[in-house]
């Protein structure tokens, strides 16, 4: 029972305290805080509010002062990322109540919670049953926590899982009551809980991969973010076997298997929108990692404008393409985006004219209207005996997802000669290494120098964020070093370049989407002449150059000089 009196006496306390706090950080002057007290007499307001309302501190200074006084920390929750796994651990019904939200885990057993009453106790033990974590407490601006508690998406109430849509790996070795005994451990709410806000969170954040990584103390998750990996979160270690196991059931692996790797696949819907998820095991000394390919069927990029292409790299590769035969190559490291083009091309060429065909590993996305292949060399089904029965299908063009070996090779080229479009990946640094990468592969340089008609190599670089990047002007020496245009180089003054700086909006990167910058190198007479010499790449892209082909850094220079990203993007990228 509360004794009348002690909450006014209580509150005088609080505030003289608080004002200390304020005097000892330099924030408040004992003339200010006096001022303040005199004031406090007539309004009955706290310190605090009547120094913020004159001016004379910021809310960040009365919340660290706060904070000081009770001996916790201060949380700005509108700059730092909560822990969406931590957060998760409430309700929004309970997140409200007490007006705490979860934001990070400490450790393996404790969970650091923003309040807006840290000194509050029975919330404090409350949270505790509630989370089943130790709590430490730290304090936060009660509109802060509202606003943080407003945005919390209970993503697991929105995804859905589809079962028919995964691609089974066989369980023999396991029996039974094994898989029940998983599947109970598993099936508890708060690793599914964890495990589809993970799934839903990348997803609803556009990341491409996603990749749990058993550690010593703890499993790491890190999503990638325009081909730049960025630690997300952490999971305690007593969690991680279930989040493992709980991803195998839900791709299909065998759960008893911990000894080699699998491959396999989640179909899920977002939110309203179909994603797939190329699911991939990998044992490590501190158990398995995964890692998550996700593919949103709903947002596929499927016109080459969109990609990234320049007005004269496109001209020169649609000349190409719209041709009714020949081999086309698509060139670049892994995750550079050739499948994407590939099927942005499919695209213009699909109309109920055509036969097209396709052979990949996987099926990255289904195009309605194109015959698509998976290949399954457990079943004898590979890239060269997809290619032998695609031939007898009467196809008019063929894609083949990859370019692995020498057969595969040979009955790409032999079909290019025979009246097919055929449209192919290939993994060389620049365009003209893929001529000569055939060769090396053993295909015939007389062949080679027939059936191909274009060879495209690319990367893909990130956009500035529009929000935040900030020009400035670049030197004399700085752009003849980084090999600009001489045009460019002669106006050097004129020119106002972008650099990244970091924002809200772009996740403090300075960087949000990517685009492609393009090699287009058609193959010519004078190219074709060098293939059946067995000239070198260098001698062929030498030619090329003098033919008017653009390079992959003059491509993506220009993209600087236009603003759309920064060099040390471009120097990232390409060497």
């Amino acid at each position: 029972m509360q004794i009348p009196g002690e909450e006014t006496a209580q509150r005088k306390l609080t505030a003289k305290r608080t004002g200390e706090v304020l005097i000892e950080m330099g924030v408040l002057t004992q003339e200010q805080l006096d001022e303040a007290i005199s004031e406090q007499r007539i309004s009955h307001l706290r310190i605090g509010d009547i120094a913020l309302a004159k001016g004379w501190l910021t809310k960040d200074d009365l919340m660290e002062a706060l904070g000081r006084r009770l001996g916790v920390k201060y949380l700005d929750l509108t700059t730092i990322r909560i822990d969406a796994i931590a957060a998760d651990l409430i309700s929004q019904k309970d997140a409200r109540r007490y007006s705490a939200v979860p934001v990070a885990f400490v450790d393996d057993h404790t969970v650091l919670v923003a309040m807006a009453d840290p000194a509050n106790i029975v919330a404090i033990d409350d949270l505790r049953i509630l989370t089943g974590y130790d709590v430490e407490p730290a304090i936060a601006a009660g509109e802060d926590i509202l606003e943080a508690i407003s945005k919390m998406n209970r993503l697991d109430e929105h995804i859905t899982e589809h079962p028919e849509e995964r691609t089974s790996v066989g369980t023999e070795d396991v029996s039974a009551e094994d898989v029940r005994d998983i599947r109970e451990q598993v099936d508890a709410a708060p690793v599914v809980k964890l495990v589809n806000g993970v799934l839903a969170r990348a997803a609803d954040e556009g990341a491409s991969d996603i990749h749990f990584e058993p550690q010593a103390k703890q499993m790491v998750v890190r999503f990638r973010h325009d081909g730049v990996l960025q630690e997300t979160m952490t999971i305690p270690k007593r969690l991680q076997a279930g989040v493992v196991s709980r991803l195998k059931i839900m791709a299909d692996l065998d759960i008893a298997e911990r000894r080699v790797p699998q491959d396999g696949r989640i179909g899920l819907t977002v939110g309203g929108r179909p994603i797939d998820m190329r699911v991939a095991s990998l044992p490590t000394v501190y158990g398995e990692k995964i890692v998550i390919r996700l593919l949103d069927r709903s947002n596929v990029m499927l016109r080459l404008e969109d990609l990234g292409f320049g007005e004269s790299a496109l001209t020169r590769y649609k000349r190409s393409f719209l041709k009714p035969y020949g081999a086309i190559l698509v060139t670049g490291p892994t995750g550079s985006g050739k499948s994407t083009t590939l099927y942005a091309t499919l695209n213009i060429l699909n109309t109920v004219e055509k036969n097209i065909i396709t052979v990949e590993d996987p099926v990255e996305y289904r195009l309605a209207g194109i015959n698509q292949v998976q290949i399954n060399p457990k079943a004898g089904l590979t890239f060269s005996s997809g290619l032998r029965s695609i031939l007898r299908c009467d196809p008019d063009i063929i894609m083949i997802g990859e370019i692995r070996d020498k057969e595969t090779a040979q009955i790409a080229v032999e079909s290019a000669l025979t009246g097919h479009l055929v449209l192919s990946t290939l993994h060389t640094n620049d365009a003209p290494g893929a001529l000569s990468r055939l060769t090396e592969m053993g295909v015939e340089p007389f062949l080679t120098a027939s059936a191909v008609d274009c060879v495209l190599a690319q990367r893909l670089v990130r956009k500035l964020c529009d929000h935040c990047k900030e020009h400035y002007q670049p030197t004399d020496e700085m752009m003849r070093r980084l090999e600009f245009p001489e045009e460019a180089i002669d106006h050097w003054r004129e020119i106002r370049l972008f650099r990244a700086v970091g924002c809200s909006r772009c996740n403090n990167t300075g960087y949000r989407g990517r685009m492609g910058i393009y090699e287009v190198m058609p193959v010519t007479e004078a190219v074709e002449r060098l293939i059946v010499e067995r000239k070198s790449a260098d001698e062929i892209w030498r030619v090329a150059k003098a033919e008017g082909m653009t390079s992959l850094r003059e491509d993506g220079l220009d993209r600087v000089l236009q603003g759309m990203t920064s060099i040390e993007e471009i120097s990232r990228v390409i060497v």
